[in-house]
């Protein structure tokens, strides 16, 4: 009976020669890591000196900021803050006041008793808070007082996000500018207003504004679309009870 050897294929060498292979390409990731850690620590040790000096700007830097933040800026805001109570006072009696209004304003504007009013608020403290908001009360005070292009000038150095006090500036610069017959400009503005911020107050009140002087101006159609924002929007607003009329007349004044 015939009889065969099994075959065997030699994959010693082969595996030793992998294994071989392997371990050299380990030794050289392994020196070229050492390699650049090496350049790394001569670049380093080369410029030890500009870093450290970079980082000590750094954070002298960082210190001179918190230190303004705290004794500069934090207490400026504080005191623009006490001052702007004495003539707010004024301000708020004018609003409620049956005559002497104008008095009571220029109260508020120029001070008395040595105490500061709005305007020198907005020019001594122009950097804080209420330096900003003395720009807004000497604005709206002007406009009262008639004086339409002081109004302007101090309502448009006035910046806001404040959900209603930010609409309420811009309205009140569209009012001046409609007080002085430039009905394109209070157009511009009315419409900035309704769109600062969308609320139920102020966006209905500035689209229906912004609408009635774009009728004015013969601009049916967009006299017509701001309308029609106000009903699909705002129909629950006091624009927005007789709106359909307002939309009517745009459209058949086309």
């Amino acid at each position: 009976m015939a009889t065969y050897k099994k075959k065997y294929k030699a994959v010693g060498k082969k595996q030793e020669n992998q294994i071989d292979e392997s371990e050299y390409e380990t030794a050289g990731v392994l020196n070229t890591l050492d390699e650049t850690a090496s350049k790394s620590e001569q670049w380093i040790e080369k410029n030890s000196k500009p870093l450290f000096t970079a980082l000590i700007a750094v954070v002298v830097i960082f210190l001179a900021y918190l230190g303004y933040n705290k004794y500069v800026v934090e207490p400026n805001e504080t005191e623009a803050s006490n001052e702007l109570a004495f003539p707010r006072k004024y301000f708020d009696e004018a609003a409620t006041a049956g005559s002497g209004i104008d008095s009571l304003l220029t109260l508020g504007l120029e001070g008395a008793d040595g105490k500061y009013g709005f305007l020198d608020i907005a020019e001594s403290f122009s950097g804080t808070e209420a330096g900003n908001l003395a720009n807004y009360y000497a604005g709206v005070s002007y406009l009262q007082m008639k004086k339409y292009d002081k109004a302007i000038e101090f309502l448009s150095k006035f910046n806001s996000d404040d959900e209603m006090l930010g609409p309420v500036s811009l309205g009140a610069i569209g009012d001046a500018f409609a007080d002085i017959n430039q009905p394109k400009d209070a157009l511009d503005y009315y419409e900035k207003a309704a769109n600062k911020k969308n609320n139920e107050f102020t966006t209905p009140l500035y689209l229906f504004k912004a609408g009635q002087i774009a009728m004015d101006l013969k601009d049916y159609s967009k006299a017509e679309s701001l309308f029609s924002k106000i009903k699909t929007n705002f129909s629950k607003s006091d624009q927005g009870r007789d709106i359909e009329k307002y939309i009517a007349a745009a459209k058949y004044a086309n």
